[in-house]
């Protein structure tokens, strides 16, 4: 069985504003490496690529310098920022205090839609041929489940800056994605887990995977450095 691809997209609409548009747009390419650490931003290229102007694009990359995706330096342009393995604690310690709670609240709060559409990633997730599935892809799959997850629990707040970590995470993942490929097969069975537990309003289990799910990833990570 062939598992649908997932959008990066935050939510299921698609953007309505160029500069809206210009952000998801190079902010994935900055998450999957597209655009590689330290490199810089060609804002002209890039505008060209997404067929839109520069006004839009500089807005984006605005937003982004404060993503820390992106950074500016005067008279020299602005750079993809470069991934420093000694922000992996960092970002661990918030995604393992917001990740669990997360989790709970979706699971507690979740609307019936949101539900359905959980339990849908779950059956998608379980599908994927990991053997046969291209390794970015799993990763934006990685992503879908979080944003579908962060979505459900109805706080926009909580939602935008588990995005922004969840980002940053998925960065470092990327550099090391080649020597963390055995992780494929517990990313994909974490997440069936997890979103079932969420689906079915089992807070308290749910919270205790998402903890797992973030402290094992970064073990994982330091065991390859």
């Amino acid at each position: 069985m062939t598992a649908t691809p997932l959008r990066l997209d935050d939510a299921p609409q698609a953007p309505s504003s160029l500069a809206e548009q210009a952000y998801r747009a190079v902010r994935d390419q900055l998450i999957m490496l597209q655009i590689q650490p330290g490199e810089p931003i060609d804002d002209v290229g890039l505008a060209t690529s997404l067929g839109m102007g520069r006004t839009p694009l500089r807005e984006a990359l605005k937003r982004l310098e404060g993503d820390r995706l992106v950074v500016s330096y005067p008279r020299r342009g602005t750079f993809a920022t470069g991934v420093d393995i000694a922000d992996l604690a960092h970002v661990s310690e918030i995604r393992a205090t917001l990740e669990p709670l997360a989790a709970r609240r979706a699971a507690e709060r979740a609307s019936d839609a949101a539900r359905a559409e959980l339990s849908g990633l779950a059956v998608g997730t379980e599908a994927l041929d990991i053997a046969h599935t291209d390794r970015s892809e799993v990763m934006r799959w990685d992503l879908g489940a979080h944003r579908a997850i962060y979505r459900a629990t109805g706080n926009p707040y909580l939602e935008d800056t588990l995005i922004r970590y969840d980002n940053l995470a998925t960065r470092i993942h990327c550099v090391f994605l080649d020597q963390l490929s055995t992780m494929d097969m517990h990313i994909v069975a974490e997440h069936v887990a997890l979103l079932r537990a969420i689906a079915a309003g089992e807070a308290d289990r749910a919270g205790q995977l998402a903890l797992d799910h973030v402290v094992g990833f970064e073990k994982a990570v330091r065991a390859v450095i």
